[in-house]
């Protein structure tokens, strides 16, 4: 159904990124577009709708019990689980403890949920901002990450929460403006669902390419290497492989994992149509030595990689829940192409 648009929409972005790189006409157009700028207060105003939007979407759903397959089986370890077992297993227990609050403070056990999923909008924002240097590419991150189908049907279930890459994602922000405590919140996301393992070789790239002064990137390498050996040692500890089921190679699962991505998001039109005129734009920026658009690239990668590797090489079977950091990364990615930093401009400044 989406072959035609696809097809379309993927020739017109080449025709338009086109004329832009032969610098003609339709470059001073688009250079307008991608310079425009909000002030601070348009850009609370903007942010405080979206919120207001995100919470008229969702807000009717908290009153509702949930009727995805794994909530009873979530609801019953949820009830049974207190603090003393956070050292006992490896489970997500930072997402039991999210959840067991949310349940016997509020009485509903979709609340927190639902705050993590606005946090997530809130972060999308502060990020894409931050290594943007334009308030506009948040408050464009923030929309686009909104209108994700898979984002809102997510925001406020029990099941499938999103703490795992509001965590992920704090982590990257906060190696952006105090690298030191960074790990934590890596570490924490590891708790609330191990996917974001696979998520550890771009945290790497993310450092080496940021502009931390060469000292400091040397350190917090150092620090997400001792992260690195910290799971490993509690894996060991615990007998376990972190991905619960036996590791085993099945090339057709492996191949099959492929169209996943295709499939679950049938319903996100904007990043099925998208997304590859996106990676061919965000590899144009990085050529032009837009800051951080090559990591949002091998973001996007890692991320479309984890389907097959997951069901390739486990008992797994793929989730659309999981393709939540897609949207995040896409609507970041987006936000990319209106960034007013470059890499020489941000060394310059990092040295001085």
């Amino acid at each position: 159904m989406l072959a035609a648009p696809l097809v379309i929409i993927s020739i017109i972005i080449l025709v338009i990124g086109t004329a832009y790189y032969k610098k003609s006409k339709c470059e001073v157009r688009i250079r307008k577009i991608a310079n425009f700028e909000i002030s601070k207060k348009q850009a609370l105003i903007g942010v405080i709708i979206i919120l207001a939007i995100f919470g008229a979407l969702t807000a009717g759903t908290l009153a509702k019990e949930e009727t995805w397959v794994d909530y009873a089986n979530v609801k019953s370890r949820v009830q049974s689980w207190d603090i003393s077992q956070f050292g006992k297993s490896f489970e997500p227990h930072f997402k039991y403890l999210l959840l067991s609050v949310s349940l016997h403070t509020f009485g509903n056990i979709r609340i927190l949920p639902f705050l993590v999923s606005m946090a997530l909008l809130l972060q999308t924002y502060f990020f894409t901002k931050k290594i943007t240097g334009k308030r506009f590419a948040g408050i464009v991150s923030m929309v686009l990450l909104l209108q994700s189908d898979i984002f809102v049907s997510y925001s406020t279930t029990a099941s499938y929460e999103n703490s795992w890459i509001l965590l992920y994602l704090f982590s990257l922000y906060m190696i952006t403006k105090f690298w030191p405590p960074s790990p934590a919140p890596y570490l924490l996301s590891l708790f609330s669902k191990p996917l974001t393992l696979a998520f550890f070789p771009m945290s790497l790239y993310f450092i080496a390419r940021s502009t931390l002064s060469k000292r400091s990137k040397i350190y917090s390498l150092a620090s997400y290497g001792i992260v690195g050996i910290i799971v490993a040692v509690a894996a060991s500890a615990y007998q376990s492989n972190l991905v619960g089921t036996a590791i085993a190679f099945d090339a057709s699962q492996f191949w099959q994992g492929f169209s996943s991505m295709a499939m679950q998001m049938r319903f996100d039109y904007i990043v099925v149509l998208f997304l590859l005129p996106l990676t061919v734009m965000l590899f144009f920026a990085s050529r032009k030595g837009i800051l951080h658009a090559d990591s949002i690239l091998i973001f996007i990668l890692v991320i479309l990689l984890t389907s097959p590797f997951l069901t390739g090489f486990t008992q797994q079977t793929n989730q659309p829940y999981r393709f939540v950091s897609l949207s995040v990364f896409f609507a970041i990615g987006v936000g990319i192409l209106f960034s007013s930093k470059t890499r020489k401009q941000s060394e310059l400044s990092s040295s001085t």
